[in-house]
């Protein structure tokens, strides 16, 4: 059961949240993913769209806000260019790395800078109007939920948008995490945080109508360098996350959440995620596991102490999966550079499906290949991924469970019919999909509603 939804820092819709899940439902509907031929678009409205990406200090309150060949405005280019539904970014709020001023900014201060590379509008900190934004180069695209991480290292902090609201999934009174609770040093868990800049976690209410569950967003810039003591950092940020995911969201298979109460979660969770609400994980994560030589972060947030074996992060208990994306125009896996891949998406694959995942970058696009926005950019020119960051994003399309139109057609041919009932009298007293009224079990007013959608479904 969805809980009431709490809002972090959220904008409103203009046309309402009803009218917002018909736009999104509706804006590219015939798009399909080619690259090829310029179309970056969905295969289905329904996918749900996720991008990370290392902005390299970019999105902070000193930075220039007008239309230029310049970061902020490849930000906000390739931003309305890929459309994600959530889009979770690391190195934000530098000023001081930016060059551009000195200092950190606030929480407060970084979500008005977040608003403001959304929706434009007047600048606080340097006057006048933001000239380059995301609407600008689509105004029917927006990220109206955004949640700025309070952990940092002194310099960056990590931020969460999406396009839709926050919620308390799993009765812990909490929609945001800005790093994950205390994790006692148990089974193969370090003991810890979730590192130097924390691991934030969002909690995220689908619409109901759409999706028959929930989404849990998680994003974290974990420690950089090649050292010793740097390499160690990630590992056990990572373990530490591994075993959070697998104990406090999926209850590590029994059913109820920090079966081990190792997790310092207060007040506690009450419940584990439902059956169809997934996990999905991304971020700068310093280290290629192609080339690393050992397990890194990648493998541990997905696979946990035994690759192949039933300790995974993924909702069954076992392996999830990290992504192996390219830039699809040129094959190139690289994220930072050429060749390195720093930045992962990883995601429950038993609960969601992957049906595309990529790296995107302008300097590989022509005027065939490049999306509408970056083409209808005044002096458009490749180079806007190179001002934009030092990093690629990492995009991914993943396919959810949806709700179906029509669920007393239990075996899903079109028509309810004796073959449904019979399927429904099988689980009398039981649950499952015949328990079509979600009260937790298959009794008499299921009965009365297969009844009622007796025929054709429409």
């Amino acid at each position: 059961m969805k809980m009431a939804t709490t809002l972090m820092f959220s904008r409103t819709l203009h046309y309402g949240i009803g009218g917002a899940i018909a736009a999104v439902l509706s804006t590219g509907a015939s798009a399909q993913w080619n690259p090829s031929q310029g179309d970056w678009g969905k295969d289905d409205p329904a996918h749900v769209r996720v991008m990370t990406w290392n902005v390299k200090d970019a999105i902070c309150t000193t930075n220039t806000k007008q239309e230029a060949i310049n970061a902020w405005t490849g930000c906000a280019v390739i931003i309305a260019s890929m459309k994600p539904d959530i889009l979770i970014l690391q190195e934000t709020g530098d000023n001081v790395g930016n060059g551009t001023g000195f200092g950190q900014d606030s929480v407060s201060s970084l979500a008005v800078a977040a608003e403001l590379l959304i929706h434009g509008g007047n600048d606080p900190v340097l006057g006048g109007t933001v000239g380059s934004y995301v609407q600008k180069y689509d105004p029917s695209f927006d990220l109206p939920h955004i949640f700025v991480s309070s952990s940092s290292d002194g310099f960056n902090r990590n931020i969460i948008m999406s396009r839709w609201p926050f919620a308390d999934l799993n009765g812990d009174g909490r929609t945001t995490m800005s790093d994950i609770p205390f994790v006692a040093g148990v089974d193969y868990a370090a003991g810890g945080d979730g590192g130097i800049r924390g691991f934030q976690f969002v909690e995220i209410d689908l619409p109901n109508d759409v999706y028959a569950g929930d989404l849990v967003m998680g994003g974290a810039h974990l420690k950089a360098g090649g050292s010793g003591s740097d390499v160690i950092q990630r590992r056990e940020a990572a373990q530490n996350v591994a075993y959070f995911i697998d104990h406090f969201y999926n209850g590590a298979g029994t059913g109820m959440p920090d079966p081990d109460n190792a997790i310092s979660d207060n007040p506690p969770a009450m419940t584990v995620l439902g059956p169809n609400t997934p996990v999905i994980i991304g971020g700068d994560w310093n280290e290629d596991e192609l080339t690393n030589g050992n397990k890194g972060p990648a493998e541990w947030l997905t696979r946990a102490q035994l690759t192949g074996g039933a300790d995974g992060t993924d909702r069954d208990g076992s392996d999830a999966m990290f992504d192996s994306a390219v830039d699809p125009l040129t094959g190139s896996r690289g994220t930072f550079g050429n060749s390195s891949k720093l930045d992962y998406l990883g995601w429950q694959d038993s609960v969601a499906s992957l049906a595309h995942a990529w790296v995107f970058n302008t300097a590989s696009v022509n005027s065939q290949t490049a999306p509408p926005e970056i083409l209808s950019f005044p002096g458009f020119a490749g180079s806007l991924s190179g001002a934009a960051s030092d990093h690629r994003p990492v995009i991914a399309d993943f396919e959810l469970a949806t709700v179906s139109p029509c669920p007393a057609d239990l075996d899903g041919d079109g028509v309810v019919d004796g073959a449904d009932l019979a399927s429904l009298l099988a689980s009398w007293n039981g649950s499952g999909s015949a328990d079509l009224n979600g009260d937790g079990v298959v009794d008499g007013a299921d009965l009365a509603a297969m009844l009622a959608a007796w025929g054709d479904c429409a």
